[in-house]
């Protein structure tokens, strides 16, 4: 298995948004942070031989991530079809040889039947920080309880009152969580330092 510091360096070149959109919360996932969740997803078993969806895939940073850990197969979903170009530019640049499917879709009403055994969600939703865009993790989650096994997710920093009592009340269970730095650049008008970083939490939830 390539260390996690190798798959970071591998998902360096995964290129972000060109044009990102502040109503979806649009922010490049840091290399090192995708590492960290897909090597842990990986020690997990919930990687290889699986097959692993990326819901709000964007520009596909933990799609390609799963993708050079030998699952099943790779679907990435997203809304915008912007950002899912550049994903199908970055899968040729990363170069894994798992086979990913690209799918314009929404990802809170995601059109997909896996069997949910074999199934592992990998995801960096929005936080919900847009007035307009409220509770949007949550929606992110419901679908992640009904088609995966199992889900990775990057939240809000005080996020976790929240994830275990949805989880509870959707028969499902934290059985990892750790805290995490983001790197914010400056990219939206509202910033108002060149670089921002926030903290972030990440949650492994057993839904089976």
């Amino acid at each position: 298995m390539p260390t996690k510091s190798a798959l970071a360096q591998q998902l360096a070149v995964v290129a972000g948004f060109d044009n990102p959109r502040a109503s979806l919360e649009q922010y490049r996932t840091p290399p090192d942070l995708a590492a960290h969740l897909v090597h842990t997803a990986d020690l997990q078993g919930d990687i290889q031989g699986q097959t692993v969806v990326d819901l709000g895939c964007g520009t596909g940073m933990l799609s390609l991530g799963a993708a050079l850990r030998s699952p099943a197969r790779v679907v990435g979903l997203d809304i915008d079809p912007a950002p899912l170009s550049t994903a199908r530019e970055n899968e040729r640049k990363v170069g894994s040889t798992t086979p990913v499917s690209w799918v314009r879709a929404d990802a809170t009403m995601a059109p997909l039947a896996p069997p949910v055994e074999e199934t592992t969600v990998v995801m960096n939703p929005p936080f919900g920080a847009q007035s307009d865009n409220e509770h949007a993790d949550r929606r992110f989650l419901e679908t992640a309880a009904s088609i995966a096994g199992v889900s990775y997710s990057i939240h809000n920093d005080g996020s976790q009152s929240f994830v275990e009592s949805f989880t509870d009340d959707n028969g499902g269970e934290v059985t990892h969580a750790f805290e995490t730095e983001f790197d914010l650049p400056r990219q939206f008008d509202f910033h108002e330092s060149e670089r921002q970083v926030i903290t972030a939490e990440v949650y492994r939830i057993d839904w089976t």
